[in-house]
């Protein structure tokens, strides 16, 4: 996952204020406690984090589209 498709699928489920808020307070225990923006600077992998946040915000993983699954039309 590009890190243009990871900033897509956050604002496509969350809207992008809220997207943009999660990114920046929301702290990730999949990603050592570090927020969204802080692990993809320290050079985790979007696609990491993206599924991390989806299960810190309990996602239905049928909307995990932004990990490869083609949306619905």
């Amino acid at each position: 996952m590009r890190l243009s498709e990871f900033r897509i699928a956050m604002a496509d489920e969350f809207g992008d204020a809220y997207s943009a808020l999660l990114a920046e307070d929301l702290s990730l225990t999949e990603c050592g406690g570090l927020t969204a923006n802080e692990a993809i600077a320290a050079g985790q992998d979007p696609r990491d984090v993206w599924i991390a946040i989806c299960r810190a915000s309990d996602v239905p993983e049928a909307r995990w589209y932004g990990v490869g699954l083609l949306r619905e039309p």
